[in-house]
């Protein structure tokens, strides 16, 4: 519910403030006092687009701001937290919008693109004048309309429709595709085949490369191995009668650890130093004899070389085709392999799903044909009860009608007739609220058969006949445009039925209207000659029947007005008090 709102430098408003109650709210003043700004002002707070022309003029910017009082778990507060705004203490929202026309929101205490105020307000405001019926001016909005009305027997039956549309669509999306493969499916596997008779044909072992680049570098310097392990070896050894005067390492660290025997126990460091060069000693020797067992092993074979250098070109060009290591090669002919088994099973998977899609299109048909028929059920009852509510606003010749009927379509879904008609996620039917606003008329779309005032009434006669409570807040503005006499009465009855399930803010010049207000907002112009503001009041008890008598008769002075608006307001007040 919105509980308050602020417009500032708004048209001709300079700054007003507005406590709204549940139940209805009306908006009253003089012509040209500024009440429709009111109206504007709630439009743009929940994200109407906004020009620099509603600035006031010689102003820098127009703000409006409300509070709304909504659960936690409302929709909107999801919303503005989602922002990042602040719900706890209730939503505020701002609207700024700058001379040069630049416009700005917060939600929550946030800044946040003006998109949002507009995804907030669709769960929190239905705004109802001659240049805001959405709800009427957008086809799908019929549909949802009809929808909301039709309760729990159109919810299952649509729900039923969904899912069968859904597995429907899936199972065919599915068969166009594998079908539409045909010779590329043929192409792709005899590649795939291919392929993998050539890895198998190889047959790379995981880690192969590696192996084989490091056996090459062996073989192919196989003799500069040998030669340089042989004189490591000799060098550590001996064995080399043609270098006499050149000792092995080994022989030299024996004699220096003789050396040291015999005077190393006399000092602990020298022998520890002993004890170093005796650790050296078989080091080398362990060395010597390692060299020597890699230097026998060494061989010369050009033959292997050669079919080590061809394998190795071989499993490069298997790597450059199909990955970049054995192991990656090995994974995409796993990948391959499973590939080629789905695609050789594709002709029974076609087969298979060309059944399901029977099947699933079968079930779809059924469905619609259900859901059209609750649909047609609930046209004709929502017909017949907005008929009787128009006829308590001034519109007792209009004839109303909701048409449910299906879109021809030669490449859509063949119903049980032979018919082929477009099928939607939503259902087959497309719905459109149809008006003759006088008698004799033929009925037209709503949009084009009704004026402002009349499309008003249409709509608060579709909000009175659904009250689904799903949108907290309605506003009426030129509701009451053409109406007069014992049929404003019945308007404002209308308003405040209406206003026991959801709060009603609503725009009247008519008194019989306000007098059924839960609280009376009256929009009072002044001017110094110069420039021209308006403010806004809450006005009760005398001021209020004052401004109810002005509206019945012009004057608020005359005895026999003010009675006459007391009785109104006295009248009425049950059916204010009885929410």
């Amino acid at each position: 519910m919105l509980t308050r709102i602020r417009i500032q430098r708004l048209g001709v408003i300079e700054d007003a403030e507005l406590e709204l109650s549940p139940g209805l709210n009306v908006i009253t003043g003089e012509t040209g006092a500024g009440k429709t700004m009111v109206v504007s002002g709630l439009g743009l707070l929940f994200g109407a687009r906004a020009d620099a022309g509603m600035v006031r003029a010689g102003a820098a910017s127009a703000v409006v701001e409300g509070e709304v009082d909504v659960p936690q778990a409302h929709p909107a507060a999801a919303r503005v937290e989602a922002a990042g705004g602040e719900t706890q203490d209730g939503l505020i929202l701002v609207r700024t919008v700058s001379a040069e026309g630049r416009s700005r929101a917060h939600v929550g205490g946030r800044a946040a693109p003006v998109g949002v105020l507009s995804e907030v307000g669709q769960h929190l405001m239905a705004v109802h004048g001659q240049a805001d019926q959405w709800r009427l001016r957008a086809p799908d909005q019929h549909r949802v309309l009809l929808d909301a009305f039709g309760g729990a027997a159109v919810h299952s039956a649509r729900d039923a429709y969904a899912t069968a549309h859904r597995d429907w669509h899936a199972a065919r999306e599915e068969l166009v595709r594998l079908s539409s493969l045909g010779a590329e499916r043929t192409l792709r596997v005899n590649l795939l085949r291919a392929a993998l008779e050539e890895i198998e044909a190889i047959d790379p072992q995981e880690g192969e490369e590696d192996d084989l680049r490091t056996e090459e570098q062996r073989l192919a310097h196989a003799d500069g191995l040998r030669q340089a392990a042989e004189t490591a070896h000799t060098a550590l050894t001996g064995g080399d009668d043609t270098v006499e005067e050149i000792r092995p390492v080994t022989e030299l660290l024996a004699t220096a650890s003789q050396t040291l025997g015999p005077v190393a126990e006399h000092d602990p460091a020298l022998a520890g130093l002993r004890q170093r060069l005796d650790e050296l000693g078989y080091l080398a020797a362990d060395l010597a004899t390692e060299l020597a067992a890699y230097s026998s092993d060494i061989e010369v074979d050009p033959a292997r070389l050669a079919g080590v250098q061809e394998r190795r070109s071989v499993l490069t060009g298997l790597l450059r085709r199909y990955g970049e290591s054995s192991a990656a090669v090995l994974a995409w002919a796993r990948d391959a392999a499973g590939e080629v088994a789905e695609l050789d099973g594709a002709d029974d998977r076609i087969a298979a799903l060309t059944q399901d899609e029977t099947r699933l299109r079968e079930a779809v048909v059924a469905a619609g044909a259900e859901l059209t028929r609750v649909r047609q059920a609930a046209a004709a009852d929502l017909g017949r009860k907005v008929e009787a509510e128009l006829a308590h606003l001034a519109m007792g010749s209009a004839r109303l009608e909701v048409s449910v009927t299906q879109r021809p379509d030669e490449q859509g879904l063949e119903l049980a007739d032979g018919q082929r008609v477009r099928a939607w996620a939503h259902g087959l039917d497309e719905v459109e609220i149809m008006l003759a606003a006088n008698a004799g008329a033929q009925p037209r779309t709503v949009t084009k058969a009704a004026s402002g005032g009349e499309l008003s009434r249409v709509m608060l006669a579709l909000e009175v006949v659904s009250a689904q409570g799903d949108v907290p807040t309605y506003v009426f503005d030129e509701v009451d445009a053409g109406v007069g006499g014992a049929a404003a009465l019945d308007l404002g009855a209308r308003l405040a039925l209406l206003a026991r399930t959801a709060q009603v803010v609503v725009v009247t010049h008519l008194g019989q209207v306000a007098a059924f207000a839960d609280r009376h907002h009256v929009v009072h112009k002044s001017s110094d000659g110069v420039i021209t503001a308006s403010d806004v009041s809450t006005v009760d008890g005398a001021d209020r029947v004052a401004e109810i008598a002005r509206m019945l008769g012009g004057v608020t002075d005359s005895a026999a007005a003010l009675e006459h608006a007391r009785e109104l307001v006295e009248e009425h007040a049950p059916q204010r008090l009885g929410r």
